[in-house]
């Protein structure tokens, strides 16, 4: 094949593990060496260090309690979406999404401007937002609203397909429907549920925009944002950072390891092949207001008001002077769009940055894609693994790792401090979705392709240019406008890399709400969001497409 014949497989290898391995070996290498030999001081240290303990609690129990947030609501919700009568509105699967979509910062800043004191709740209600808000607790509800469509996601697919034959054979079963639900399906989702909750586990440690934004607020600190605190505050502590990494890490390789345990282990195969009965849910008085309650508080809470409160402030003149029509204006969409403005110069970074990271992430992804082929051998399964590696790891370590990694002072050149340092660090978070977006095209491709080729008889140049990237264009494309969108909203990375005097979209609105010049700083959200939704139609037209025309 063209590319393993013009690219050798362990060149590909190595240029994956200077992207993903080595930011986590400078890691490793900078709180366990010192002075040229090996040392555990730093990190014992840490272990030692109260501000540090205490930060490990509180990232401990904000992710359990998000765990618990997120069951209350994902849990009822697939349960109403299989159920009942809203098993046939599939478009709320995309609605439900949203909130997941949204970037955490933004939708924070939202409920923020909404229960603040003189904020939105007192202006619709004409009474004091409930200060108990501004806690832990109301923390655990912003991230709740924000995470719980991954864990509804899971739960409904398996309530799906244990819709089939095993649903027939629990009503054969002779009990009562909650004694089938209790003795049968409930069994059946227990191994989703404990993967899903992990992974919600791991994706709290990792989050910085609520903890950065809301946690900020109410002094509740947690790893991102002590890392965050020790590498850009006077003094900087890079000891400390990088011990907190290391600990970070390991909690979550742990947990991911605990997961693929859980997936090997406990895993049922639940789909027969039958699907239930096709039939018009009939459901009881008290099921369907309950069902229309529950769907409608839950959309109202994770999309309606956190939007409402953003695109409110971005078209407010003075947000003292309250809602109404004469204190409505376009001025903070002007001045973004004013040229030469600090804004507009954040937008086009913004874009600049994230088309060239999702360029050179689709093409290293296709040639990584096209070298892993099913990962049958050895090395391809460890040139996978590398790959996915973002994906497992918080990104807050890998920016670490990335400034150390080109801080080395053997390095006869260096990218820190100019314009391609956030691009090849948005390369490194984000790779995983351009080598998984074009593996899912190639792993569709029949068997009898890989034949015609080799009678195609012509030059492998052609065969790669005419057959593989026609064919997995699709797969491309996908994974290229999934990595512009998310980096072009990416804040924790921005924040701790970006040249002086350089700001993207994400570090402007970060600042300006920083500042308490919130009207500019939310419209450029209120473009973040359009910008995500307008690519993400764009995707999930080009996939309708794919499957209609095979």
């Amino acid at each position: 094949m063209y590319v393993s014949k013009h690219l050798p497989f362990w060149t590909l290898f190595a240029l994956l593990g200077l992207l993903a391995a080595a930011p986590l070996l400078a890691v490793l290498g900078y709180t366990f060496i010192e002075d040229g030999s090996l040392s555990f001081t730093a990190f014992s240290e840490a272990l030692q260090n109260d501000r540090i303990l205490a930060t490990m609690e509180h990232s401990f129990v904000l992710g359990l309690l998000v765990i618990l947030g997120t069951t209350i609501i994902a849990l009822p919700l697939a349960i109403i979406r299989t159920k009942t009568q809203f098993a046939n509105k599939h478009w709320l699967d995309i609605v439900f999404t949203i909130p997941f979509m949204t970037p955490p910062y933004i939708g924070s800043m939202g409920w923020m401007q909404f229960m603040q004191h003189n904020g939105y709740y007192e202006s619709l209600f004409s009474a004091a937002a409930p200060a108990s808000f501004f806690s832990l607790a109301g923390m655990v509800f912003i991230m709740s609203m924000h995470l719980y469509p991954f864990l509804y996601l899971m739960l409904r697919n398996t309530l799906v397909r244990i819709n089939g034959s095993f649903q027939e054979a629990a009503d054969i079963y002779g009990r009562s429907p909650v004694m089938n639900w209790i003795r049968i399906v409930l069994p059946l989702l227990l191994s989703t549920y404990a993967m899903a909750s992990l992974l919600i586990f791991i994706k709290t440690l990792a989050e910085f925009g609520t903890p950065a934004t809301f946690g900020k607020q109410i002094g509740f600190y947690v790893f991102t944002t002590e890392i965050h605190q020790y590498l850009s505050r006077w003094p900087i502590n890079i000891s400390a950072a990088t011990s907190l990494s290391l600990i970070l890490l390991s909690v979550c390789m742990f947990i991911w390891y605990l997961q693929n345990i859980i997936s090997r282990k406990y895993t049922y195969g639940i789909h027969s092949g039958r699907s239930s009965t096709a039939s018009q849910k009939r459901d009881s008085l008290p099921v369907r207001v309950f069902s229309w309650s529950f769907v409608s508080v839950v959309l109202l809470l994770s999309i309606g008001v956190p939007y409402f409160s953003i695109i409110a402030t971005s078209l407010l003149q003075v947000r003292g002077d309250g809602l109404h029509w004469d204190n409505l204006t376009f001025s903070h969409y002007m001045e973004l769009f004013s040229l030469h403005s600090e804004g507009f110069y954040a937008l086009m970074n913004s874009l600049g940055f994230a088309f060239a990271a999702a360029t050179i992430a689709a093409v290293i992804g296709l040639f990584t894609a096209l070298s892993i082929k099913d990962a049958s051998r050895k090395p391809q399964q460890l040139m996978d693994f590398t790959s996915m590696m973002p994906n497992i790891i918080p990104g807050i370590v890998f920016v670490v790792g990335l400034i150390l990694f080109w801080n080395m002072p053997w390095l006869p050149a260096t990218i820190y401090n100019t314009t391609w340092m956030p691009i090849i660090t948005y390369i490194v978070l984000f790779l995983p979705y351009a080598v998984q977006y074009t593996k899912g095209s190639l792993s569709q491709l029949h068997q009898s392709i890989h034949y015609s080729n080799a009678v195609y008889g012509t030059s492998t140049f052609t065969v790669f240019v005419r057959i593989w990237l026609p064919l997995l264009a699709q797969g491309i494309l996908a994974g290229w406008i999934m990595t512009f969108i998310i980096s072009m909203r990416e804040l924790v990375g921005s924040l701790l890399i970006l040249p002086p005097s350089v700001s993207t979209s994400a570090t402007f609105i970060y600042s300006q709400f920083e500042q308490g010049d919130a009207g500019v700083g939310m419209a450029m959200a209120v473009i973040t969001v359009l910008l995500t939704i307008l690519f993400i139609t764009i995707m999930n037209w080009l996939q309708r497409k794919a499957l209609t025309h095979p």
